[in-house]
């Protein structure tokens, strides 16, 4: 499929990241350019999201579970209807799942947690390609607090790193499909132009592989 910018994207497009980090904004904006459909994660109708931040432990089980049945019933929709028939991009894939659950979870939860993963996640769907985008826990910090959802200001910036320690091992590992890993820190392809038009030129040149994209910041 040929978007407007004259560009092939990737059929199933998915863009990874730590909560903060920008990526369901750059999922809308790159929707936009290739034509394509939206799938989100939409982390605020998860009714026990706030009280796992509240809370901690005593909820998160709920938000966990939650969030596993929410995505791989919005998976298993898409497989239903054919998803790749249009272009599609998302902003969460079920894999990672996982990563939050063994940073919450205390022993036992986990392995029921595993148990019910297990069951849901039989043909998730291989993306054509990943997209991750990376920065600094401060900066994460500094997006959370300015966007100021009142869901999130409890993070912590422990939790942050943790999750981001996570993000990190998982994405040095992964292989299932072609990834494109950025520096999110230093450039801004949802407000800056330049900077969004060399990432859309890069995102639907790969094919296969592993990739890094570090461009200097643009002086202004």
């Amino acid at each position: 499929m040929a978007s407007e910018t004259g560009l092939k994207p990737p059929g199933y497009l998915v863009v990874e990241g730590v909560i903060g980090v920008g990526k369901t904004s750059l999922v809308k904006r790159l929707a936009e350019s290739f034509g394509s459909e939206t799938l989100l994660e939409n982390a605020e109708d998860n009714p026990f999201l706030d009280r796992f931040y509240q809370d901690g432990q005593q909820a998160a089980l709920p938000t966990q579970l939650f969030f596993l049945f929410q995505r791989s019933k919005q998976l298993q929709a898409l497989r239903q209807r054919d998803m790749f028939r249009t272009a599609l991009v998302a902003d969460f894939m079920l894999e990672k799942d996982p990563l939050f659950a063994r940073q919450n979870l205390d022993e036992e939860e986990l392995k029921l947690y595993e148990q019910v993963f297990a069951r849901l996640a039989v043909e998730i769907p291989v993306p054509d390609l990943v997209v991750y985008l990376q920065a600094p826990v401060e900066t994460l910090m500094q997006r959370i607090k300015k966007r100021n959802r009142k869901v999130e200001l409890a993070i912590t910036t422990d939790y942050l790193q943790r999750l981001s320690d996570a993000y990190t091992e998982f994405f040095y590992y992964y292989n299932r499909s072609p990834l494109l890993i950025i520096n999110a820190a230093e450039i801004n392809p949802v407000e800056r132009d330049a900077d969004y038009q060399l990432l859309l030129e890069r995102i639907c040149s790969i094919r296969r592989g592993k990739h890094y994209f570090n461009p200097a910041p643009l002086l202004l």
